[in-house]
């Protein structure tokens, strides 16, 4: 699994943004207090002396040492009661002054000790939202809220049996690489599985794109004419570099002398690398035929796990509700 290195990236900005906001809270809270508890001030100067006496008698040797680190110690634990003492008489209470972190597990440095805290590994899941391409829908769409109400009762045993095989492919997503395509009409609920795959990998680590066919050619197109005398990294490069790719609505794509050669590329270039593809279609086996030229529907019916959905629009069955 990877994250996202922009992703990464910015989950860090965001933590530090967080470090320095409650920096700068901190420090208006301690200008306050030694306004209106000068003693503070002192207290404070008093304690990072202690800090120097710290450093003057290690620097006197051994002998006699940890007698002197004993009576800085002291007088340090004195001074801290004698702040705390100060501070609650003033009535700003004891821990007035204290660092108050976002997290207090990892002190907003997203780690405790070598592990990732798990607010950094929230924030990182919620920046694979942003960037999935799929955000908003991932707040709604899982798994969990999958109904199999809306498909014919007949059918519904075979559905059961393609949503614990959905389920089967994100926990062995590591070791099968197993690639998908969702054939049905509109509204039988391609998108909501698909989104519910990539719900579950993303919240795993996994890097998921989730994008039309149209904007994906869109995006090949688009970086061919503005990288061809460049040497900037072409944005439909994550396409071809992701952990999984979702291409929804495979078929709907206006055709173009570039759409065929770039489909075939990400068929080709993924499967290459091992790297899984979830595609969804309303097409049937017969119109994709006749819309793909063989080197093309070789490796979608050859490539593909092929899972055939049946039944009426759900959307305007809740239409209807």
């Amino acid at each position: 699994m990877s994250y996202l290195r922009k992703n990464v990236d910015l989950a860090r900005e965001e933590l530090e943004g967080r470090r320095r906001e409650q920096e700068n809270a901190r420090r208006l809270r301690l200008e306050k207090a030694y306004q209106k508890a000068p003693k503070v001030k002192e207290i404070d100067r008093e304690l990072s002396r202690l800090s120097m006496e710290i450093m003057s008698a290690t620097l006197q040797g051994k002998d006699g040492l940890d007698e002197r680190l004993e009576a800085i110690k002291r007088r340090n634990i004195a001074l801290q009661e004698e702040r705390r003492s100060v501070l609650l008489a003033s009535g700003l209470g004891p821990d007035f002054t204290d660092m108050r972190y976002f997290c207090r597990e990892c002190r907003d440095t997203g780690y405790v000790g070598v592990k990732m805290c798990s607010c950094f590994k929230t924030l990182l899941v919620e920046k694979q939202y942003a960037s999935s391409g799929i955000g908003e829908l991932l707040k709604t769409q899982s798994f969990e809220s999958f109904s199999l109400s809306y498909y014919p009762e007949s059918y519904r045993e075979e559905m059961q049996f393609i949503l614990d095989d959905l389920k089967d492919y994100v926990e062995l997503f590591d070791r099968e690489k197993r690639n998908l395509l969702l054939v049905g009409g509109t509204g039988l609920g391609k998108t909501h599985l698909s989104t519910s795959i990539a719900k579950e990998l993303i919240d795993r680590g996994y890097n998921v794109v989730y994008d039309t066919a149209q904007n994906i050619f869109a995006s090949f197109e688009n970086d061919y004419f503005k990288h061809r005398f460049d040497n900037e990294k072409p944005e439909s490069d994550k396409y071809l570099e992701c952990d999984l790719l979702i291409i929804d609505d495979l078929g709907s794509e206006m055709p173009t002398k570039m759409s065929v050669p770039c489909l075939y590329n990400i068929l080709n270039t993924r499967i290459n690398k091992g790297l899984p593809i979830v595609a969804s279609t309303n097409l049937s086996s017969v119109e994709i035929r006749r819309q793909y030229e063989d080197r093309i529907t070789s490796r979608l019916f050859g490539g593909f796990d092929i899972i055939k959905l049946i039944g009426t629009d759900i959307r305007i069955q809740k239409s209807q509700e």
